[in-house]
């Protein structure tokens, strides 16, 4: 697997003009595809303002502040709505099984990285144009799911060879799958969620993104809180689920 490198780009400021506009239809777009994942619009506000926190923690770092810009920040929030766009090219019957995924569909599952980065990859090709944003979503498509070890997939990267926007995203992806109440299971606790974390410092998560999860833990959880998913959440959540069954079972 040949895979176009994805190399540090500078963050200019979006235009501002339509950029309300333009948000609103990236919304649009991440939700339909979260739903799919029986995940919520809640999920993506929730990340995108862990991601904010973390990064914003962060810049607090001497050697981090250069790069940890407020446009660049800015850009890394947009870039969360299509973090997990490649899920959308896994059969539902692996996206959606609530019990151990078999070696396939293990391989199937973890595919959605590379999927996801070269679907964006194709349209950037297609369009004919570049921008630091893209560069960004590419990042953040393929290597939110690598590990600071180099146990993570789907290149196994290690340390700082992984993007930062990626050791960010990977904290805030998995905080709030802990805490997210799912359709077979209740989300942990926030101190639970956030003890698991901290036990993966060095491990799976960068030591300086989990720092500063520790940092701002209390705002964290606040947000967790605030945009927890509602009952009607859970029941669109359940719908999703049965759909998909409901739609295999006559295949």
């Amino acid at each position: 697997m040949s895979l176009t490198p994805v190399t540090p780009a500078h963050i200019s400021k979006p235009d501002s003009a339509g950029v309300s506009a333009q948000s609103v239809v990236l919304f649009a777009m991440a939700t339909l595809a979260e739903r799919r994942d029986a995940d919520t619009e809640s999920h993506l506000l929730r990340v995108q303002a862990y991601v904010r926190l973390l990064a914003q923690a962060l810049q607090r770092l001497p050697a981090l502040a250069p790069v940890l810009t407020p446009d660049y920040i800015a850009h890394l929030v947009q870039g969360v709505l299509f973090y997990d766009i490649g899920t959308l090219a896994v059969p539902e019957r692996v996206l959606l099984k609530p019990g151990r995924f078999s070696p396939e569909e293990r391989s199937a599952m973890q595919s959605h990285t590379v999927r996801g980065y070269e679907a964006l990859v194709r349209a950037e090709k297609t369009c004919g144009a570049s921008d630091p944003w893209l560069d960004m979503a590419k990042e953040l498509a393929l290597s939110h799911h690598e590990h600071w070890n180099g146990h993570g997939y789907p290149q196994q990267l290690a340390g700082e060879a992984i993007p930062l926007c990626a050791r960010i995203v990977a904290v805030a992806d998995v905080y709030d799958a802990m805490v997210s109440d799912k359709v077979y299971k209740a989300g942990m606790s926030h101190a639970q969620a956030a003890e698991k974390i901290r036990a993966e410092r060095g491990a799976q998560f960068d030591p300086q993104v989990v720092d500063a999860f520790v940092d701002c833990a209390a705002a964290i959880e606040r947000v967790a809180r605030r945009h927890a998913d509602t009952d009607a959440d859970l029941q669109s959540k359940m719908e999703t689920l049965a759909e998909a069954i409901a739609e295999h079972s006559v295949m």
